[in-house]
């Protein structure tokens, strides 16, 4: 069991891996999850994904508090929200074990709204977290320059007796341990053109491959969740248009009118069926995303355009829906789909967007089922980040893993990971690249994406993470 109230006094002794999240939600949700699903001995403690800043301040006393003792525990692994320091001089036992602290994001870099002032504390905090610490680790090589490079300028904001030589403290403690993503098969949720393109790239390649859009060598193990299924491709591609609906998942049942009935793009429709999305009055609305008898071309069909991000200002929502208003004066047809997890605050362009685009809109909303979620990533053609802060990506890998062709800025962290081909400098050239795309919308669909998300998957990262948890701690602490 997991979570502060599920987690029995008699569990705890057994366990030698002690997971601590204080903002439980997110990637750092899926980050922990996939760590006590997979490894021995895990026990985790969690605060929900509410009030960051008040995560980030008060979390420390809280899990003093709910966090049992153990002669057991030998690994305290933690995100940088936990204020560290705080946690282990309130708890001297804990101090004991091996801590390592995982840095989704950090705050030295971390965007700010408009008129709105850097908050030292925070920044400050995870500083102090690294200096207690036996072990940093960072999601990516980005996400640890960035942090340790801006050490020394961040210092300088204290208005005198500044310490000094912190970076050269922290460094020889870091690494850069990839974000793992356990891919799932989703070859039952993809379209025909990219089944095709599967089928012919594996069979020149002589392998099973089930997703060689991203030169994956091999498949991850099938939970018995997403994509679950005992069909291959050519099975798949073999059948009629009627076991093709009747395949149809919930999602793509309600998802039924608006490819199939004809109307001009402009014109508002409304929803045939709506399911609700967490924090919202108003229901996720959705449309036709099955694969129906008598569809279009491929060339034919608008494209479409997904956006899978956090519903946050870092995110520049405003970028990315400006570029898609103007195609929408220009008469392009395209449709879109914008997921991604709402918080608190959702900034006001989104419920003006979804006004002003009308039927271009295919799904509109956080989508809590992985399987819903994965259906409209394999139905989507192009997947889009107009980011301001991005220290990994993780939608971003799962869309381009399900056969989207990713636009990206030429910088942060994305040069990382995506090649050239993939990334953008401008506004500019992202609705250049759009356009083009909208009016050949098969060039995307019979693309073949030339990166490698393989190093980013659990079956290659499982082995490193396993000798990160299972390290015993110092004699002598």
């Amino acid at each position: 069991r997991r979570g502060d109230s599920w987690t029995t006094w008699e569990t705890c002794k057994r366990m030698s891996v002690l997971l601590i999240e204080a903002f439980y939600g997110g990637s750092h949700k899926q980050l922990v999850d996939l760590l006590q699903e997979e490894m021995e001995d895990c026990v985790l403690f969690t605060l929900p994904a509410k009030k960051w800043h008040w995560r980030a301040r008060t979390a420390a006393l809280y899990f003093m508090q709910t966090v049992p003792a153990s002669a057991d525990y030998r690994i305290l692994f933690a995100s940088s929200v936990l204020n560290l320091t705080e946690l282990i001089a309130l708890r001297p036992d804990l101090g004991k074990l091996k801590k390592v602290l995982y840095f989704h994001e950090n705050q030295l870099i971390y965007p700010l709204q408009k008129c709105q002032e850097r908050d030292f504390q925070y920044g400050y905090n995870q500083i102090l977290s690294c200096l207690v610490a036996d072990t940093v680790v960072f999601n990516s090589a980005y996400n640890m320059e960035s942090f340790l490079t801006s050490i020394g300028k961040f210092m300088k904001l204290m208005p005198d007796h500044r310490p000094k030589g912190l970076e050269k403290l922290i460094r020889p403690k870091c690494q850069v341990l990839y974000f793992p993503v356990k891919f799932p098969d989703v070859s039952r949720f993809m379209p025909e053109h990219k089944l095709a393109l599967n089928e012919n790239v594996a069979g020149a390649k002589g392998n099973g491959n089930p997703c060689p859009f991203v030169s994956l060598p091999f498949r991850e193990k099938n939970d018995g969740t997403v994509g679950s299924t005992k069909n291959s491709s050519s099975d798949m591609r073999s059948v009629d248009c009627k076991a093709q609906t009747e395949r149809c998942t919930p999602l793509q049942e309600r998802l039924h009118d608006l490819l199939t009935a004809p109307r001009e793009l402009n014109e508002p429709t409304p929803s045939k069926s709506a399911s609700h999305c967490p924090g919202e009055d108003k229901p996720c609305e959705t449309c036709n995303l099955c694969r129906t008898p008598g569809g279009l071309e491929d060339r034919q069909k608008p494209l479409h355009i997904v956006w899978p991000h956090r519903w946050e200002h870092d995110k520049d929502p405003e970028s990315f829906f400006k570029i898609l208003l103007k195609m929408k004066q220009m008469e392009l047809r395209f449709h879109v789909s914008v997921l991604g997890e709402t918080f608190t605050h959702v900034p006001v362009i989104f419920s003006e967007a979804k006004k002003a685009l009308g039927s271009s809109v295919l799904h509109w909303g956080y989508l809590p089922s992985k399987d819903e979620y994965f259906q409209v990533l394999c139905m989507a053609d192009v997947v889009i980040s107009t980011a301001k802060h991005e220290f990994f990506g993780v939608a971003m890998i799962e869309a381009v893993y399900c056969g989207c062709y990713p636009l990206c800025p030429k910088a942060l962290v994305y040069p990382e990971i995506f090649p050239a081909e993939y990334l953008y400098s401008t506004p500019e050239q992202l609705f250049k690249r759009l356009q083009n795309f909208c009016k050949r919308p098969d060039i995307v669909r019979k693309h073949l994406y030339k990166g490698e998300m393989a190093p980013f998957s659990w079956a290659a990262l499982c082995g490193k993470f396993r000798s990160l948890l299972t390290t015993e701690p110092k004699e002598d602490l």
